[in-house]
């Protein structure tokens, strides 16, 4: 249920959304005021021990915002790390297909350079399951064409300089695959779900205790539903990818694209 709510966040948008937590906790604040005026009217004395009550939700739903704060906070830690490690490991392997050489070495390096263009598109993309599936696909392509390369290198010259290539590559295509993990990582539904639950049912406590005491304040309500659905709406962003505004930057591809660029010179032996 989950991936269709985030499919549906993602085509109206977070700002959209924030905007409907907001109206949705609104009217769930004045249902219960309404609530609190007519028990209010029927007995005297039932508001004794309400505002505790409403302070314990309040209490219990901030612990549970930042319980998934910290959830969202490590999983976009995850993506970003995941992508400095990816690009450093590209890097190393083709580093050590330059310095293999040869028709073999020189085009693993040149794949890499093509595999490392995709994985940016890869971690830039927006939630778009057919684009991600073509990317991974390509991606998985190019590993099977560089894989070829490196195991024909191993058998023509078994030796620890190709044996090293093949370690390089291998840990680099492991690292796209535990990325790939980590973008695919939706937040869990059990949180999301419980969040909007407890936000609801917190507004409407707090609108029966109002209307114990005949006193709206909705100005101050509609201050507290903003405070409430910006954080929310920044947990969700966080902690699902390709979500919002919060994405983890290629600026690692970036650099490790720029090294390529300048290649590597082999300078003239030194003279003794």
């Amino acid at each position: 249920m989950l991936n269709e709510t985030v499919q549906a966040i993602a085509q109206l948008g977070v700002g959209l959304f924030a905007l409907a937590m907001v109206l949705v906790q609104f009217i769930a604040k004045e249902i219960g005021y309404l609530i609190g005026q007519r028990a209010a009217a029927r007995e005297k004395g039932v508001g004794e021990g309400v505002g505790v009550v409403v302070g314990g939700m309040l209490g219990l739903l901030a612990f549970v915002l930042a319980l998934t704060l910290s959830f969202s906070s490590a999983r976009f830690q995850e993506r970003r790390e995941g992508t400095l490690a990816e690009a450093n490991a590209i890097g190393t392997a083709w580093l050590q297909a330059q310095a293999i050489g040869g028709p073999r070495g020189g085009e693993i390096a040149r794949l890499l350079e093509e595999y490392t263009a995709l994985r940016r598109t890869f971690v830039l993309m927006d939630r778009d399951a057919a684009a991600e599936t073509e990317v991974s696909r390509r991606s998985n392509a190019l590993q099977s064409e560089m894989w070829g390369h490196v195991t024909a290198l191993v058998r023509e010259r078994p030796d620890p300089t190709t044996n090293s290539l093949m370690n390089a590559l291998n840990n680099a295509f492991d690292l796209a695959t535990a990325e790939r993990f980590a973008f695919a990582m939706l937040f869990p539904p059990q949180l999301f779900w419980l969040l909007v639950g407890m936000s609801l049912v917190s507004m409407s406590a707090l609108g029966f205790q109002l209307g114990l005491r005949g006193k709206p304040l909705r100005v101050l309500t509609v201050l507290l539903l903003c405070m409430w659905t910006a954080t929310t709406t920044v947990i969700l962003d966080m902690g699902s990818a390709r979500l919002g505004g919060i994405r983890v930057g290629s600026q690692a591809y970036d650099w490790t694209i720029q090294g390529f660029q300048g290649g590597v010179t082999i300078p003239p032996a030194p003279s003794r």
